[in-house]
């Protein structure tokens, strides 16, 4: 049997979404890629993963600017993947450059659940050494990557380090065990890395390191997902109103100008894990729990992330989506504020973003509503169509069909409500569309 969406899909919307689909499949912009790298305990126990670039599906990355490479790793991590697919329940590690670790963008970092590395070529300057000293003080934990031997300047940068990974391609193996023993005096985690034989694995155990990484136990894999890349203008529009020190319900309008974003912004609230504590009902909600300033410093990295100059207004599938869920709004509005918060203006609205999410995301439903930690109501409305967002929903897709009875038997069931209204509410939501 088919389910309520799939019914309603098989009338006006399905060519829309057939042609969203194909062009999403024919894109390779429309594809999301990150590479991993799993890193293992002394035993064998998968202690966590470093998280890799990559631009394509090919297993291997051209990096042209690393302070770009790890904006687009940042942005695909929290805003595509989100950390359940992307690490699970185990530690991630994230090459920094220099300009990052003192930029902002470090705190939208959750410090318990990442390792920064810093890159080989980083100087260990009296700035960095009390930036590396605020930062670990804060909580977050720091990698020195690439180390290749013993040297004084490396006595000197270690102290401020929490972990010191060893290129086992790179080092000469009679200068190791000086090495080892220059890192377990200053207690600090051994990562043996590039281990691609057994005989650097027994080496690296025979000197006493923590963990292991490298071709001998896996290569990396690339991870893909659907790409929800915001149009490039929407980007900027949101940064404007942030650079503005706009209030939340100027940064709730610019949301909902751009469902793309939207949608990112959700899994970021999700991934920081805001949303493992609480049920996301509402835009303005989603807003609350991440913060206004995590919020400007993830966006600026989309500008890093993301090049696509493809306007909304060429997109079918946008302009239903913004029509769909204006109206859903405006149904809302007419119930005034005595209405069921379940059923907010802010929750009808989304209910109509994530009524397509599906097809943005290539995934079922259910477990977008998961993914995403929705609200019981927003869930019901979304799945089966239940509740007042439910029929809400159902009213505003009998409009799209130019289901007659249908829009009246969802009048009737809404109440307050005629067909002639909800005509013209539809007039003003097709127009609002067209105004963004």
């Amino acid at each position: 049997m088919q389910s309520v969406q799939q019914a309603t899909e098989s009338l006006i919307v399905e060519p829309v979404i057939a042609a969203a689909r194909m062009e999403r499949k024919l894109a390779q912009s429309a594809l999301a890629y990150l590479g991993r790298q799993p890193i293992l305990e002394h035993g064998g126990a998968l202690h966590g993963y470093e998280l890799l670039f990559r631009a394509s599906g090919e297993n291997r990355a051209v990096i042209k600017s690393d302070l770009e490479a790890t904006a687009y790793v940042l942005a695909r991590t929290f805003g595509e993947f989100g950390l359940a697919d992307a690490i699970g329940p185990h530690l991630g590690y994230l090459n920094f450059s220099r300009e990052l670790l003192f930029s902002d963008v470090v705190h939208l970092i959750p410090r318990k659940r990442f390792v920064l590395e810093i890159l080989e070529d980083t100087a260990f300057d009296a700035d960095l050494i009390r930036r590396c000293a605020e930062l670990r003080k804060a909580g977050f934990r720091l990698a020195m990557d690439d180390v290749a031997g013993w040297t004084p300047e490396l006595v000197d940068a270690i102290r401020h380090v929490d972990l010191v990974k060893v290129d086992f391609l790179a080092c000469d193996r009679t200068r190791l065990p000086k090495l080892a023993g220059l890192l377990k005096r200053e207690r600090k985690t051994m990562l043996a890395e590039k281990v691609e034989t057994r005989a650097d694995f027994d080496l690296a155990k025979l000197l006493g390191f923590d963990l292991f990484q490298g071709y001998f136990f896996a290569r990396p894999q690339v991870l893909r997902t659907r790409c929800t890349g915001p149009a490039q203008r929407c980007v900027l529009n949101m940064l404007i109103a942030l650079s503005r020190e706009a209030d939340i319900p100027e940064i709730e309008q610019a949301l909902k100008r751009s469902p793309q974003l939207m949608m990112r912004v959700l899994r970021f609230a999700n991934s920081t894990a805001y949303g493992a504590s609480r049920r996301i009902a509402s835009i303005r909600e989603a807003i609350l729990a991440v913060g206004t300033l995590k919020i400007a410093r993830w966006v600026q990295l989309l500008v890093y992330a993301d090049g696509s100059s493809l306007a909304p207004e060429a997109d079918p599938l946008f302009q239903l989506v913004g029509t769909r869920a204006r109206l859903m709004e405006l149904l809302a509005g007419e119930f005034g504020a005595a209405a069921d918060v379940n059923a907010s203006v802010d929750a009808a609205f989304m209910a109509g973003v994530l009524s397509f999410a599906h097809v943005i995301l290539d995934m079922p439903t259910p477990k977008l509503c998961s993914e995403l930690g929705l609200a019981q109501p927003l869930r019901d409305a979304l799945v089966d169509r239940q509740g007042r967002l439910g029929d809400m929903l159902k009213v505003t897709e009998a409009v799209e069909r130019g289901d007659a009875d249908a829009i009246a038997a969802g009048c009737e069931a809404l109440g307050r409500l005629t067909p002639a209204r909800v005509s013209t509410l539809s007039m003003r939501a097709t127009a609002w569309t067209d105004m963004i």
